[in-house]
Formats: structure tokens, C-alpha cells, sequence
């Protein structure tokens, strides 16, 4: 008897935009953008790089995007904003996360299974993620499960959720506050938050936020400004 033929893989989610900040990634950008899963939308945004990124990004296929106002939120909403697939998703655009990660999240989505999945970052070894940014990224953890409930291990930039719902969380932080403020937001909405573990390598280049004690401090102070927000029917009465 002739044996069956293997499966065929399940056929990728369809209509996805993938958001990708990028400020000097020109050595990073050829593998993350070859980890785009077939079909999907790549958008670049630009946040004054100088060493040519747009440029490559173009050649690549991505579509590019430019944010004149530094800053690691102003990047990531400029592309939502630009983005027209129903699901949107986040990713850094330095090589330490792969993507390609993202099918599954989308899935997620789609099944109804959650409203937003996260990225738990894994290091894949020593060095990978700086003791001061783990530390500073574990507090404000301990902090959002006080002020939210959500019991999650990390702010991570690998993301998924639908564009029309993340519109109505009325996102305003412009900073390195971007991603808890989305978090925040959605649990005061409702949603369903899911997170799963995802390898975290070693990132192309020397990173903008979280490099340095500097970066590190003016992220956990970023994010710590949007802890100190009220909740959302708060802010409507007021």
C-alpha cells in the first residue's frame, strides 16, 4: 500500500500587518524581514535612522514608514495607524525576537481565544537580556498585577491583537510606556490577555531603551507615569 502523503501545515492566518519601530537596524533588518511569515505586510516604521535602514527595508519589500518624533511609542503607532490588516502585530526590529513566532498568537486571535498575546522573553543565554533592564521589567510587572490583576512576567515587544479594538484603546504614551499603557488599557476594557514563552536572543547592535542603567530608568519611569493613570471610567467622568 502506498503510503499517505504528510499533512499539509495549517495555511497561515491571512491579513496581518506587522509593526516594526526601527531607528539604525540596517544590520538586523535582512533577517527580520526574511522571518516575516509569507503574506503578511511588513511596516517599518523609520524613527530618523542614519545608517540607511529605510533604504534596505524598501529593497527588502517592507513597507516604510517615517516618524520624525523619537521615541519608541510614536514609531509603533504611527504604524498602527497606517496599518489596514484586521490583525495587527509588534515586533522589534534588532533580530533578538524571531516574527515568524507570531502565526501562532494570530491564531489565538482568531479562535477567540484571547483579545491580546503577549511574548514572555526567554533568554537563550548569559548577557542576552542586561541584569538592570530584567530587574527594572520585573518590577513593573509586580506593579501592573496590583493595578490590573493580570498576573503576566513581561512587557515584552512581541505582540498581537486586532487594529479596530487596540484604535479604541485611545493610546497616548509616545514613549517607552507604549507597550505597558496597551496592557493597562486592555485589562481596564476587558480583555483577554494571554502570554507565552518565546526565545529572546541576542540583539543585533547596542539597544536604544533598555542598554543602558540610563535607558532602563527613563523606561521604568515612562512606564511607571502609566501605572499612575486612573482607570478608564475614571478618565471619562473626569
Amino acid at each position: 500500500m502506498t503510503p499517505l502523503p504528510p499533512p499539509l501545515p495549517p495555511a497561515l492566518p491571512p491579513d496581518v500587518d506587522v509593526v516594526l519601530p526601527c531607528l539604525d537596524e540596517a544590520e538586523a533588518l535582512p533577517w527580520v524581514l526574511r522571518r516575516i511569515p509569507p503574506g503578511w505586510r511588513a511596516l517599518v516604521v523609520d524613527n530618523g535612522s542614519t545608517d540607511g535602514s529605510p533604504h534596505i527595508a524598501r529593497a527588502l519589500g517592507a513597507t516604510v514608514l517615517h516618524e520624525p518624533r523619537r521615541g519608541f511609542g510614536a514609531a509603533c503607532h504611527t504604524g498602527l495607524m497606517a496599518a489596514t490588516a484586521d490583525i495587527v502585530c509588534f515586533c522589534d526590529c534588532d533580530a533578538s525576537l524571531d516574527p515568524a513566532l507570531l502565526v501562532p498568537f494570530v491564531r489565538e486571535i482568531l479562535a477567540g481565544e484571547a483579545d491580546l498575546v503577549l511574548g514572555r522573553r526567554r533568554p537563550v543565554r548569559r548577557g542576552t537580556w542586561p541584569a538592570h533592564a530584567r530587574a527594572g521589567n520585573l518590577a513593573l510587572t509586580r506593579l501592573l498585577r496590583r493595578r490590573s490583576g493580570l498576573r503576566l512576567h513581561d512587557l515584552g515587544p512581541l505582540r498581537a491583537a486586532r487594529r479596530a479594538d487596540l484604535l479604541a484603546l485611545g493610546l497616548t504614551d509616545r514613549r517607552s510606556g507604549y507597550p505597558l499603557q496597551m496592557v493597562v488599557r486592555a485589562a481596564d476594557a476587558g480583555w483577554r490577555v494571554s502570554e507565552h514563552d518565546v526565545p529572546y536572543l541576542p540583539r543585533s547592535g547596542a539597544s536604544k531603551v533598555t542598554g543602558t542603567w540610563r535607558g532602563t530608568w527613563q523606561a521604568v519611569r515612562d512606564m511607571s507615569r502609566v501605572l499612575a493613570e486612573p482607570p478608564a471610567t475614571e478618565r471619562a467622568v473626569r
